[in-house]
C-alpha cells in the first residue's frame, strides 16, 4: 500500500487524524460483531456514565515498519490481558482479549498508509478504550458501553537521542493502598495532572510517587514503571500492587537476563537506598526507557553515576535490544511480534 504523503521526520508526539477507527458497542448484555468505521466522532448522552462518573479504561500500544519491511505490533496480547483487568476492576464489560488482538489487527491493516516507514523513528500509535455510554444519575455502572480504537502517527519520542531527565519526589499519592493504580483508568491519569503541571512549571520532567501508605518506597511516575540498575549490573523494580504492571517494564525484565545475562530482582525498593543504585529509567511504550539523571528529593539532589549526558552501560544495551527485538534486528521471544497480515 502507497504510504500517505508526510513529512515523517518530523512528526511530533500528538493525534492526527487517520481514515479508520474500530467501533464496538454493548447492549442488552452483549458486544456486538464491531466494525471498522470512518467517523471520527462520538455522540453521547450529557449524562453519559463517562462523563458522571469518569467509568472508562483504556490501553496504548504501537504498529510500526520492521526491517524486512511488515507492520508489526509488540505483545498486543498482553495489553488485551491488561484491558480485560482493567475493565472489570471498574465494572464494565470485558472486551475478550483474542477479540482485542483481532480487532488492534484490522484497524492497522486499514491504515497501513499511516504507518511509517521503517527507519524514520516515527510509528503509528494505537489507542484502544472503552467507556460507559447511556445515561447514568445514580451512582452505579453503566448499561451501555463502546470500544473503540484510534490511531495516529506519531515521531520519535526523543528527537535528537534520549537525554536524561530529572524527576522529583511528588507530594501527592499517586493511588490508594488498595485502590486503582494497578488498572489503566482514566481517572489514575486525571488525578496525576496537577502534579505534573506543578512538576513542569518548576523545572521538573516528571514526578516519582511514593507508596501511599507509608511514604517511604519507590512506586512509579505518573505515566511509566521506574527500573533500577546497581553498581553491580542488577537490573531492580519496584514490587507493589498499586503499581500499574508495564509491558514494556515486563519485556526488559526479560531482555535483562535471557539476553545480557544480568540478575534481576523486583521488591520493595525504598527511597532511602536509591542514592546507591549506578543508573535509573523510566520504561513505557512511547520511549521504552527514558533515562533519569537526576532525582530532588525536596531540595535533596540524587545524581545517578551514569550523568546528565546520555544513558547509562547497562540501560543503553537494554534499550538497544528491546528496540531491536521490536524492529527485527534481534531475534524476538516465540509470540512477541503480531505480524499486521
Amino acid at each position: 500500500m502507497e504510504k500517505k504523503n508526510i513529512d515523517w521526520s518530523n512528526l511530533g508526539f500528538g493525534y492526527q487524524k487517520t481514515d479508520y477507527r474500530y467501533v464496538s458497542n454493548y447492549k442488552n448484555g452483549a458486544w456486538d460483531d464491531g466494525a471498522i468505521v470512518t467517523d471520527d466522532t462520538i455522540t453521547i448522552s450529557e449524562c453519559a456514565g463517562v462523563l458522571q462518573y469518569a467509568q472508562t479504561v483504556f490501553e496504548g500500544l504501537k504498529a510500526y515498519t520492521t526491517q524486512d519491511g511488515k507492520i508489526v505490533t509488540f505483545r498486543p496480547d498482553l495489553n488485551g490481558e491488561r484491558l480485560e483487568a482493567s475493565a472489570a476492576r471498574l465494572k464494565i464489560p470485558v472486551f475478550p482479549k483474542e477479540r482485542f488482538v483481532d480487532a488492534v489487527s484490522k484497524v492497522v491493516k486499514a491504515n497501513a498508509a499511516f504507518v511509517p516507514p521503517y527507519g524514520s523513528g516515527a510509528t503509528l500509535y494505537i489507542r484502544p478504550f472503552i467507556f460507559g455510554s447511556d445515561p447514568v444519575i445514580g451512582v452505579k455502572p453503566a448499561n451501555e458501553y463502546q470500544f473503540r480504537i484510534f490511531t495516529t502517527p506519531v515521531g520519535p519520542y526523543f528527537k535528537g537521542g534520549a537525554k536524561p531527565i530529572t524527576i522529583r519526589i511528588s507530594d501527592y499519592d499517586r493511588a490508594a493502598p488498595v485502590g486503582t493504580g494497578n488498572i489503566k483508568a482514566g481517572l489514575n491519569y486525571a488525578m496525576s495532572l496537577y502534579a505534573i503541571v506543578d512538576a513542569h512549571e518548576k523545572g521538573f520532567d516528571e514526578n516519582l510517587y511514593l507508596d501511599p501508605k507509608t511514604r517511604t518506597k519507590i512506586e512509579e511516575t505518573g505515566g511509566a514503571n521506574i527500573i533500577f540498575i546497581t553498581k553491580d549490573g542488577k537490573l531492580v523494580t519496584p514490587k507493589s500492587n498499586s503499581i500499574l504492571p508495564s509491558i514494556t517494564r515486563r519485556s526488559l525484565v526479560y531482555v535483562a537476563q535471557h539476553y545480557l545475562g544480568m540478575e534481576v530482582e523486583e521488591r520493595e525498593i525504598l527511597l532511602s537506598e536509591v542514592d546507591d543504585f549506578a543508573e535509573a529509567g523510566l520504561c513505557g511504550t512511547a520511549a521504552v526507557i527514558s533515562p533519569v539523571g537526576k532525582i530532588v528529593d525536596h531540595g535533596r539532589e540524587i545524581c545517578f553515576p551514569s550523568g546528565m549526558e546520555k544513558m547509562g552501560p547497562y540501560t543503553q544495551k537494554l534499550y538497544d535490544t528491546l528496540t531491536g527485538i521490536q524492529m527485527g534486528s534481534v531475534e524476538a521471544p516465540e509470540g512477541w511480534i503480531h505480524v499486521i497480515e
